[in-house]
């Protein structure tokens, strides 16, 4: 304590000691520290439908490790689909990813090139990261999205009884250019389909010849002619003997 004069009467003023809040901030800070879980941001639901919000497809999906390719490959697609497998490899580099595709590719007259090379960034980080990719085509794979179908983990890429799978080389449209530059386009598009050809060769087990000869027109496959090429591994098929027999008979040429 210390004692002063204010107007010629004292003043006792006295010093409280400081609290220490470095332990208890410590703390605080430690949670933040720890590794995130992809779980930690799925909502929980409670009661029926009519008691609760719609909920986030999306999330449930992702809880579950599953990448949905559902569009043509345009780079806010492959944007999308790159930050879920980083991000899943990043919560558990030791469980497989599972992509559903369904998908036309790139699209014909996509309005830029590049778009062909939209699908080359999705094939390198299924490669590069650690978890096992298992491919699944659930309605159609045309073009690039049937060369990601056929680069998943070998016995884990599948179909469903009724999908449609096409290769075909990598489609663009020239307008309104000078000659020079339709010169430089066509040229990178022929590097492009050089490494379609590659990587279609490398996961059916066809050599480079068979496959840029079959790809030089649009050739379709329905899931069990997809197996006998060896894009697919195996077809979903129902587990009911008589909806199989069904489904076999309808996919059967006439």
């Amino acid at each position: 304590m210390q004692a002063s004069a204010v107007c010629g009467k004292p003043v006792v003023a006295s010093r409280r000691p400081a609290v220490a809040h470095r332990s208890s901030s410590r703390r605080v800070a430690a949670p933040a520290a720890q590794r995130l879980n992809v779980q930690a941001v799925i909502p929980s639901l409670a009661g029926d439908a009519t008691e609760q919000t719609p909920p986030d497809l999306p999330s449930y999906l992702f809880k579950e490790r599953i990448v949905y390719l559902g569009m043509s490959l345009v780079p806010a697609v492959t944007e999308l689909v790159l930050a879920e497998m980083l991000y899943l490899q990043y919560d558990n580099p030791n469980r497989p990813i599972y992509m559903y595709i369904n998908s036309t590719g790139v699209i014909k007259g996509s309005g830029k090139l590049g778009y062909e090379s939209e699908a080359f960034a999705i094939y390198d980080t299924m490669r590069y990261i650690k978890p096992p990719v298992s491919t699944v085509c659930v309605g159609s794979a045309f073009g690039e999205a049937a060369m990601l179908l056929a680069a998943g983990e070998p016995g884990r890429r599948a179909a469903l009884p009724s999908t449609s799978i096409m290769i075909r080389q990598p489609m663009q449209r020239y307008t309104q250019m000078q000659a020079s530059d339709i010169d430089i386009y066509r040229t990178e598009l022929r590097k492009t389909n050089a490494e379609v050809v590659r990587l279609l060769s490398k996961h059916t087990g066809h050599g480079e010849e068979e496959i840029a000869k079959d790809i030089a027109r649009p050739k379709y496959f329905n899931p069990y002619e997809a197996v006998e090429y060896g894009i697919i591994d195996r077809v979903l098929e129902p587990e009911d003997e008589e909806v199989r027999r069904v489904v076999r008979e309808s996919q059967m040429p006439a």
